[in-house]
């Protein structure tokens, strides 16, 4: 995998491979995931949040691994200074490739778990999390993705990225996939995971295409038959830092990039991701003449949503016809052997 411990300062190298002491011993059942970047301070609060969480359920044994995508402030030396004296076993995973699916994919080849659950590093999870998280996956159904209820953490930000239903819903294609259940919450079984294979890391933060890593995985999820649910608690609160609309139009458009290189991508296997883009340039016309826009709460417009649309799917062509080298081969080897390992309960 490429980020091995070399790359890691051998202090803290040696502190990512000690034995687990006696309390952390246990072969995990949940694995959090937590990919960063030059996050430092939020990623400090993010893991004590797991670590309360993790106490407060401790019939469930988990572990925290933690993927540096990268950081050039004290993230690592700070991960260290944790990891030394958590009360959960936290697993230090440089990745130097850059791109957040390159990092959640690193995460999937180191962690342990039967249950693989992705947090972002600007959230924090609620004490009950993993309680929640049990009840959902006793049931036995094991291929499902899961994603959970996703609250602002700081009330001066804008209310974006966010997910307030209090119903529980399953996935159906009348409503598009992109932030049904969000990347910054999301769980699913180990084999779920191996059937689905590697995160696209043309995809997301960091990516040639800048985002939609999380929803590409929920489309090839679905072409697989595999349910998308999202439930009203494995509650979270995401500390995005946008309080200007600015920031949020950034976003918007980044977003939208990223889902119309999706459009184009699965148009042969998920065609109904261009009835959604017809149905967006419908509402866009209709805007022209009074008609309400694309999210009242924030007034944000459908025509930025149209016009990225079409430069994302022009993107995806473009990496396309060029074939920009995707993983290499070892790569995925090494990934689907570590997701086909069945720890013990």
């Amino acid at each position: 995998m490429a980020g091995a411990d070399s790359d890691i300062p051998q202090e803290q190298a040696q502190l990512a491979i000690r034995p687990p002491r006696p309390s952390i011993g246990r072969v995990p059942t949940a694995s959090f995931i937590v990919c960063t970047r030059n996050r430092a301070q939020a990623l400090e609060a993010c893991i004590r949040s797991i670590e309360a969480a993790s106490r407060a359920h401790a019939s469930m044994a988990s572990e925290l691994v933690v993927v540096d995508n990268g950081s050039t402030d004290d993230t690592a030396e700070r991960l260290a200074r944790i990891a030394a004296s958590s009360s959960i076993a936290i697993i230090p995973v440089m990745e130097r490739r850059r791109g957040l699916a390159a990092a959640r994919n690193a995460g999937m080849e180191r962690s342990r778990g039967r249950i693989l659950i992705f947090i972002d590093d600007d959230c924090e999870v609620d004490l009950h999390y993993l309680r929640d998280l049990e009840r959902h996956y006793a049931g036995g159904e094991r291929p499902v993705i899961r994603g959970g209820r996703v609250e602002l953490g700081n009330a001066l930000d804008l209310p974006f990225t966010i997910k307030r239903s209090p119903e529980p819903a399953r996935f159906t294609p009348d409503v598009h996939p992109g932030g049904f259940i969000l990347g910054c919450n999301m769980t699913m079984h180990r084999e779920v995971a191996r059937r689905i294979g590697r995160f696209d890391e043309r995809f997301g933060a960091g990516g040639i295409l800048q985002s939609a890593e999380d929803t590409d995985y929920l489309v090839r999820a679905f072409q697989l038959g595999i349910p998308i649910e999202y439930v009203p608690d494995m509650n979270v609160l995401h500390y995005h830092g946008r309080n200007q609309r600015e920031a949020i139009e950034r976003l918007h458009r980044s977003y939208s990039r990223g889902n119309g290189a999706l459009c184009l991508k699965h148009l042969s296997g998920a065609p109904w991701l261009l009835r959604h883009f017809c149905w967006t340039f419908r509402s866009a016309w209709k805007e022209l003449w009074g008609g309400p826009r694309f999210d009242p709460e924030v007034s944000l417009s459908h025509w930025p949503i149209v016009f990225m649309n079409v430069l994302g799917a022009l993107e995806f062509a473009r990496c396309a016809i060029t074939n920009r080298p995707q993983p290499e081969l070892n790569q995925i080897k090494q990934t689907t052997r570590s997701l086909t390992r069945d720890p013990p309960c």
